[in-house]
């Protein structure tokens, strides 16, 4: 395949991108990965003061960027973010579920309460479910539809004392699967990425010692970087991924391989 060929199918200017998740960490390379690859993008979080300074930032950088709230804990607000990205880019074309919460970090599974374990489904794998769903219809009407969602290598591994975030993931793993085969008659594919542990604000209340343990266990290495995911999410949004679809990527350097 020639260079310039492509290039243009990995080409996202122009591309009306929904991210979840987008005010901070991977969520956020997210967003500034899509806003310079030339997209438009509108992005939501509960972290409504870092969202809007985000996206004053890359707004005056001259990038098409918006912030909107967002709560995926409620479905009300879910569907009105998905209204107002939708209205104020003409329509979707890609969606990145990014947005989690981990709350069970550190504990056994007997210490996890009904509370936190109700409270991290709803999020994660409820609001993925919602998000999708309230998607669909843009993201067929843009005839080149896509969606990825953020998993974790946690789910892939069996990480503990972490249970309800890695049973979370593993259930978008598996709607991953099951929303491909359904949303595929609609022209949109969906995948999922596995990141392995990542140098972000969200990870920073894991232990040394776990991140000595992926450190020591990945073929490459170093510390993973958000930039280390952005480029494989940007490839599954391109032109160039449009026969790809209900497939789990593990980008993790490789302390889980397939």
């Amino acid at each position: 395949m020639h260079d310039a060929t492509f290039a243009a199918q990995v080409a996202l200017a122009g591309r009306r991108v929904v991210v979840t998740g987008g005010a901070r960490g991977l969520g956020a390379a997210f967003v500034k990965a899509l806003a310079e690859a030339g997209a438009r993008v509108t992005f939501g979080d509960v972290l409504v003061e870092a969202g809007e300074t985000l996206a004053q930032q890359l707004s005056a950088a001259g990038h098409d960027v918006a912030f909107a709230p967002l709560d995926l804990a409620q479905p009300a607000s879910i569907a009105a973010f998905v209204d107002a990205a939708a209205q104020r880019m003409g329509g979707v074309d890609a969606l990145i579920n990014n947005a989690a919460i981990t709350n069970s970090g550190g504990k056994l599974a007997h210490e996890v309460s009904v509370e936190t374990w109700d409270a991290v489904m709803d999020v994660n794998v409820r609001g993925t479910w919602l998000m999708c769903a309230a998607a669909q219809r843009w993201l067929r009407e843009s005839g080149r539809g896509a969606i990825v969602n953020i998993a974790s290598d946690t789910a892939l591994w069996g990480a503990p004392k972490l249970l309800a975030y890695v049973a979370s993931k593993g259930a978008v793993i598996a709607m991953t699967h099951s929303l491909a085969r359904e949303f595929g008659a609609d022209g949109i594919t969906v995948n999922a990425i596995a990141p392995g542990l990542t140098e972000v604000e969200a990870t920073a209340y894991v232990p040394a010692e776990r991140h000595t343990y992926y450190l020591e266990g990945r073929a490459l290495r170093r510390a993973q970087v958000p930039e280390d995911v952005t480029g494989p999410v940007l490839f599954l949004l391109s032109d160039a991924a449009r026969f790809v679809t209900g497939q789990l990527l593990p980008v993790n350097g490789g302390f889980v391989m397939n």
